[in-house]
């Protein structure tokens, strides 16, 4: 019979305590055993060549692993400091991280959140932080000045409820806490040195002209493994403790597993900071985990937290896909607005100085909330003014659900998008003459919005904006969701 949850708890805990304080006595033991080594083979390699008796004596060789002993050290001290001063800021720029914005709804919520859990955790102060990614993840930090900090993806700010929100943000508190963050982050750097000096020396190509696979050095792997799992798995019995939620948790780990994918351009190295591994194949029933998994298995975490609230794992799942159901439905459908037909429109040309005039109407534009992002729409003809950061936040989220019509409109364009190779065609099918931007009144650029979504829309290269015409946003969803699905 399986013991209760607590108790393993308990026990994981005496566990990692012992773990945590060996860890810089490894790091140490490497850097003396490396460096101790390649000293020693230098001095026997001198000593052969010019014929040095000395070189070859214990004394000699004593004196020699102690000057490797000091400079082990000495390598030991300056990546501990390293990692504590510019590990997180190096993080959170590779990242894109940023601190929520004020005048998005979905970031004012996750500053909320993010101050109960601060204040349910006896913290201080706690920094938030959004990486604009359409991964579900989150991850804890301590910065440069000792303050921690919690960072999640616009994906997981667009999938979660607000319960679900607050279950994963008292998980990183808990991390923080617990005194976890600072160890993490100082591992994790320590791993991604020994990650990308092995990656130094793997040739690009192998003999056959194809990628060669760059795997990570083993004592990166070790690092990696030493603190991983036994720290998730505590941090979820304190979130349980900080937020109350046991069921929220459990469906916020569920969630994260099956939408998950690699954040960044990270490897192995930084997958102990984030609540799920990045590379978490999205499975129900994932295969045991090798001894270099960095968590602890999903169903296993699930099992635990649905066992505090008197429910088993199947319940938990069957919650997180029927929501899914109902949010699908309770979208709302945006109204399909046919534009104006196709014929030239007299109008002045736009100046700096009369900005917010619609490109194509000539009348005001007007300030509204799309999902959850505020933007300038025409109430003549639906189009958009958008800013380019915000992009990331609009297409991650569901908030909008899309008509018949423009389901149709959308299925057009595509035929017309596989007929034409060099991908020129706009969304909107009639022909227009150039537009000036609403914000600023620089000429638009006819631009791919990106290089994986070859949808060519108008963008203003001075005030990084994008000008969707009638519908093209919409349908630039739909064409995004819609490859995500499969």
């Amino acid at each position: 019979m399986e013991k209760p949850a607590a108790e393993d708890f308990y026990r994981i805990q005496a566990e990692q305590a012992k773990k945590s304080r060996g860890l810089i006595a490894v790091l140490l033991f490497f850097y003396a055993l490396s460096i101790g080594l390649a000293f020693v083979v230098v001095d026997f390699a001198v000593g052969a060549v010019f014929s040095l008796p000395r070189a070859f004596s214990l004394i000699h060789i004593a004196w020699l692993l102690v000057l490797a002993l000091a400079f082990a050290a000495l390598a030991a001290w300056f990546q501990y400091a390293d990692a504590r001063r510019n590990g997180a800021a190096f993080i959170l720029k590779r990242l894109s991280a940023r601190p929520p914005r004020p005048e998005d709804r979905y970031h004012r919520q996750l500053a909320d959140v993010i101050d109960e859990m601060r204040i349910a955790a006896g913290l201080k102060v706690l920094r938030a932080y959004v990486i604009p990614d359409p991964a579900v993840n989150s991850m804890a930090l301590i910065e440069a000045d000792g303050t921690p900090a919690v960072a999640v993806t616009e994906g997981l700010l667009a999938d979660f409820t607000r319960a679900e929100l607050a279950a994963a943000a008292a998980h990183e508190a808990a991390h923080i806490a617990r005194g976890d963050t600072r160890l993490l982050t100082l591992v994790c750097s320590t791993a991604d040195f020994f990650e990308r000096l092995g990656e130094s020396f793997v040739s690009e190509k192998d003999g056959g002209g194809r990628q060669a696979s760059s795997p990570s050095p083993v004592f990166s792997r070790l690092l990696v493994r030493f603190i991983g799992r036994e720290q998730e798995t505590l941090a979820d019995a304190a979130a349980v403790e900080i937020g109350r939620d046991p069921i929220g948790l459990a469906r916020a780990i569920y969630k994260a597993h099956l939408a998950n994918s690699f954040v960044g351009d990270f490897g192995q190295a930084y997958a102990p900071l984030f609540i799920v591994s990045p590379s978490s194949t999205g499975e129900d029933e994932a295969p045991p985990d090798g001894w270099t998994s960095t968590h602890p298995p999903i169903m296993e975490r699930i099992r635990r937290l649905a066992a505090m609230a008197g429910l088993e794992a199947g319940d938990i799942i069957h919650q997180v896909w029927e929501s899914r159901r109902v949010r699908d439905v309770a979208k709302e459908i945006e109204p399909f607005r046919s534009g104006p037909k196709s014929r030239p429109v007299a109008r002045p040309k736009a100046s700096p100085d009369k900005p917010n005039e619609c490109p194509r109407c000539r009348v005001p534009l007007a300030e509204e909330i799309y999902e959850g992002v505020p933007v300038r729409a025409c109430r003549t003809c639906g189009g958009k003014l958008v800013e380019m950061d915000a992009m990331p936040r609009i297409l991650a989220r569901r908030e909008v659900g899309f008509s018949p019509d423009l389901r149709k409109k959308t299925e057009a364009f595509r035929e017309r998008l596989w007929l034409n190779p060099v991908k020129t065609l706009k969304i909107s099918q009639d022909l227009r003459p150039a537009a000036t931007c609403p914000s600023c009144g620089y000429p638009l650029k006819p631009r791919p919005y990106n290089y994986q979504y070859f949808v060519p829309v108008e963008k203003c290269l001075s005030c990084n904006r994008i000008w969707f015409d009638t519908d093209e946003l919409e349908i630039l969803q739909i064409l995004i969701e819609d490859a995500a699905k499969k």
